[in-house]
């Protein structure tokens, strides 16, 4: 990778490091989690990029996948433990990055900071040429040490232009993978650690959307949202709120599309005993001789 494209890369790293940062910043008592989204998506276009994905924000045993509908009435309460989840793109290159923090409490101190010294071990670590089942294994250690788990079923993953899934996934334990991150490599690690058994399982839709393809005969209505999702989100995922911008009464036609098989809408994922979750995350270019933090 020349050093023009690394550096829109580092662009757009950086700007959701602050993002990330802001986001975790205003999580306060009372504030709703509409705010919180909405700046944060702000501040990324503000400084000249575009929003990767919709700003996760998942609470206390919700690990991933919750972002506020348009008209969210939702407040952080004392003692919750929220993740802050946020991407940012420079025509396609992207940051992704999470970090977690208790609203008014010290109660999870110590599930906050196994999440994050176990992303920290990571890092120190990885090179190109180093398999994933030794990440996995490093993150599983430095979690299990401080007396908590990793969750299993939920990976980092490699990033690929417009691609924020792009094939490779990096587990959180020790999985005996024989793959390896090649030199060269975005990718994303993203430790959880909770309280629970280390699962997550699937609930109820979220407001997190992907455009997939046109299927089946549409109405005039969904033909008109779909075109919007096609042309502007470029299939990185969307969300209703930034929908309901653009056209009135966005919900009805999502849903068709939805039902069509056209838009894809994913699961809130929630750890499966009920446990509480942390999750600290960084975007990476891996080197030779190491790898470059790319969303401080």
């Amino acid at each position: 990778m020349d050093e023009d494209e690394l550096s829109k890369w580092k662009r757009a790293g950086g700007i959701a490091g602050k993002a990330r940062d802001l986001g975790a910043r205003m999580v306060e008592e009372g504030v709703t989690y509409l705010e919180v989204a909405n700046t944060v998506e702000d501040l990324i276009r503000d400084h000249g990029a575009r929003v990767a994905f919709p700003t996760n924000i998942a609470i206390n045993d919700i690990a991933a996948h919750y972002t506020p509908k348009p008209n969210d009435k939702g407040k952080f309460q004392y003692g919750d433990l929220v993740k802050i989840d946020v991407g940012a793109h420079i025509d396609g290159r992207i940051g992704d990055t999470a970090k977690t923090v208790e609203v008014g409490s010290n109660t999870y101190h110590g599930l906050i900071l196994a999440a994050k010294l176990s992303l920290e071990s990571a890092i120190e670590v990885i090179r190109g040429g180093i398999s994933l089942s030794t990440i996995g294994s490093i993150v599983e250690r430095t979690i299990n040490s401080s007396g908590f788990k990793p969750i299993v079923n939920l990976t980092g993953h490699s990033i690929e232009r417009y691609n924020l899934h792009a094939g490779l996934s990096v587990p959180n334990y020790d999985d005996r993978s024989r793959d390896y991150l090649p030199v060269g490599t975005i990718v994303a690690i993203e430790p959880f650690a909770t309280t629970g058994v280390g699962e997550v399982t699937s609930g109820k839709r979220s407001n997190i959307y992907r455009f997939v393809r046109p299927r089946g005969k549409l109405k005039e209505d969904q033909i008109a949202a779909m075109e919007i999702l096609r042309s502007e989100m470029n299939r990185l995922p969307f969300s209703e709120r930034w929908l309901s911008r653009k056209i009135e009464r966005s919900e009805r036609p999502l849903k068709g599309l939805v039902r069509a098989g056209s838009v894809y809408s994913y699961p809130i994922l929630k750890e499966t005993s009920g446990g509480m979750v942390a999750q600290w995350e960084h975007t990476l270019y891996v080197t030779e001789n190491g790898c470059k933090v790319l969303t401080y």
